[in-house]
């Protein structure tokens, strides 16, 4: 029995890109790609650890363009940010496919990692929306616009373009407690940073570290929630559907000042 090879990577986009290039360059028949944090219980394996080469990812990512349309690179790339647990080897069978596929701007959804990739997409697309609407920031003395989140998915990648179109004359910092990073506008560019600040146990920012008029400011956004919510059509079921309670420690107007 041949052992069958496990290639571990950092966890990165190009990380994986690079265990994709790997698996062609060895010739490997039936690779493992799995993240270098997840547990390995299987028997009768090989482990190999793959250093991220952005050479190498570049190069299997510019086969993959010239392959299939952008829309299905942001699926493809979507499905990557899901993090689900064995995502990167349904990945790999659907980058197979495609390589193998003489007309591949056909979608194939007969083929179930195909179908696979583009429900968890769907999935991840509709995490990045909830993420756009349910942010709220709060202004640090600093002049900083701080907001923490906690995705199901790490959809910080797909939220760049959104707030630094919308929000474009401030700084402003969106931090993933959950993933322990970040994404920071400075008026110039994005960059991703992590900090000690924040932690699982210390999510928000403290009053003391608010700009001097951040708590009228919310103060008048409650007045408004509640001015605008017309009781007798309240309705509970509806309002969970469209806005889940996981969401709601993130929102000014469901907490208390």
């Amino acid at each position: 029995m041949n052992p069958q090879t496990i290639l571990l990577y950092d966890g990165s986009f190009d990380g994986f890109l690079t265990c994709v290039f790997t698996v062609y360059e060895q010739k490997i028949i039936s690779p493992i790609i799995r993240k270098e944090s997840e547990s390995n219980n299987q028997l009768f394996t090989i482990s190999e650890q793959i250093i991220t080469d952005e050479t190498k990812s570049s190069r299997v990512w510019k086969g993959i363009k010239t392959k299939i349309p952008s829309s299905q690179q942001k699926v493809l790339f979507k499905a990557f940010l899901s993090e689900i647990k064995g995502v990167e080897n349904t990945l790999l069978c659907y980058i197979k496919n495609i390589f193998n596929t003489a007309n591949s701007t056909l979608i194939d959804y007969s083929n179930k990692d195909i179908l696979k990739i583009s429900q968890v997409a769907k999935m991840v697309g509709r995490e990045k929306h909830r993420m756009e609407a349910f942010v709220r920031f709060q202004r640090t003395k600093d002049d900083i616009f701080i907001s923490t989140v906690e995705p199901d998915f790490n959809v910080l990648p797909l939220l760049i373009y959104h707030f630094k179109d919308r929000y474009a004359d401030q700084k402003w910092l969106i931090y993933d407690i959950k993933r322990s990073y970040g994404i920071y506008y400075d008026l110039d560019k994005v960059d991703i940073i992590t900090l000690d600040f924040f932690s699982k146990l210390k999510t928000n920012i403290q009053k003391e570290n608010y700009a001097d008029n951040e708590l009228d400011f919310q103060k008048l956004w409650q007045t408004y929630f509640n001015s605008v919510n017309i009781r007798s059509r309240k309705n509970s079921k509806l309002h969970i559907q469209h806005l889940p309670k996981r969401y709601w420690k993130y929102l000014i107007e469901k907490n208390e000042i």
